[in-house]
């Protein structure tokens, strides 16, 4: 059976790097993986994705409307907008967290009010701010790997050697912070 997580954010949130890092570990525990990335002019604010599915037979890279077991969204506004790709009994895991995208700050949108007590209306979600989590952990930037904690944690996916993941994937230097995120992450679900 074909597992799909799709990740979403915004750009320069890490959101592909958490998508490769999934990816790579789950071809390394035997799985058929196949990854699309949307960069959405991610260098200037917009909205980035990541879809993941894997299993024994892979068919398909991108993940069709209601057939996403698990939607993990960097920024709040992103959850809401993708919400309609993950299945109905699926899990959603939400960053508490506010990043306007580029139509936001050029005043063509607004910023909806309201937007995790929406998504919680809809599908069981779990809600961390895990960019203060990464702040307190000692770089912000660190939040990508929190939000990869809880996919391992939710998609049951434990078993996986992360750390030799991270420290093939990752500069020395920020192997043990992303090692703590990690942890952190997978703390955070049920």
């Amino acid at each position: 059976m074909t597992k799909s997580v799709l990740l979403v954010g915004v750009g320069g949130q890490g959101t592909i790097l958490a998508g490769k890092l999934l990816t790579q570990g789950l071809m390394e525990a035997g799985y058929d993986v196949k990854m699309s990335e949307i960069h959405g002019m991610s260098q200037r604010g917009g909205s980035v994705s990541s879809h993941v599915r894997y299993g024994e037979k892979v068919e398909s890279s991108t993940i069709e409307p209601g057939q996403a077991d698990m939607l993990v969204s960097f920024e709040k506004m992103e959850a809401l907008r993708e919400l309609k790709y993950l299945k109905p009994d699926g899990i959603a895991v939400v960053n508490e967290h506010e990043m306007p995208s580029m139509p936001i700050l050029t005043g063509d949108a607004v910023y909806p009010k309201n937007a995790i007590e929406e998504i919680q209306k809809h599908v069981k979600t779990t809600v961390l701010n895990a960019t203060k989590m990464a702040l307190e952990l000692g770089n912000a930037k660190a939040a990508n790997i929190i939000l990869l904690g809880t996919i391992i944690k939710a998609m049951k996916l434990e078993s996986i050697d992360w750390e030799s993941i991270i420290k093939k994937q990752v500069k020395p230097a920020f192997v043990e912070l992303n090692l703590k995120a990690l942890q952190c992450g997978m703390n955070a679900v049920e």
